[in-house]
């Protein structure tokens, strides 16, 4: 095995070890919650501790399918936001009829899995360009490999929110 080649496994390794960790973090503020608990909203937010978890999991699938090819929904610059669009952006956020905390955290182990398997074997510099928005100017390309710490980002970020959840339903921390 050459140095490069070295290298090259560490950094996966640390990428699945870095993505391992924040989806850590996130799955321990739900252990012990009722499903009602679970989608209790304890701040002025209508985040949720199981719709944060339903939210990470669908961002991670969005951007793993973005690994494999780029491609993505293009967003439209003017947008209409009907009640139905608002409705279906919160229930992102929230555990909706007939979903329970438990469905959603089997489907997040089935998702971090399934990136895990993309970091082990896609090529971390291949590079897609970010589907168009109003936020994001044409021609900005992310690597593989930037898409992976990105997702790492978003979870950690989502898991800090859902430990001030968690904290504000019973007191219970991720830390400290």
């Amino acid at each position: 095995m050459t140095a490069n080649e070295q290298t090259l496994i560490g950094e996966r390794v640390d990428i699945v070890d870095l993505l391992a960790k924040h989806r850590y973090f996130l799955r321990h503020t739900a252990q012990g919650l009722s499903d009602e608990q679970a989608n209790t909203r304890s701040t002025v937010s209508a985040l949720t501790v199981g719709g944060l978890i339903k939210h990470v999991t669908a961002v991670e699938r969005t951007w793993a399918d973005f690994t494999q090819g780029g491609g993505g929904k293009e967003v439209s610059e003017e947008i209409e936001y009907t009640p139905e669009m608002i409705a279906a952006w919160e229930n992102q956020f929230r555990l909706a009829e007939g979903e329970t905390l438990a469905g959603v955290l089997a489907e997040y182990e089935k998702v971090a899995a399934a990136t895990d398997d993309l970091v082990r074997t896609l090529d971390l510099d291949a590079s897609y360009e970010l589907p168009a928005a109003p936020w994001q100017p044409p021609g900005v390309f992310w690597t593989v490999r930037r898409v992976f710490l990105h997702i790492a980002a978003e979870t950690a970020q989502h898991a800090g929110h859902a430990d001030i959840i968690r904290e504000t339903i019973d007191g219970q921390k991720t830390m400290g």
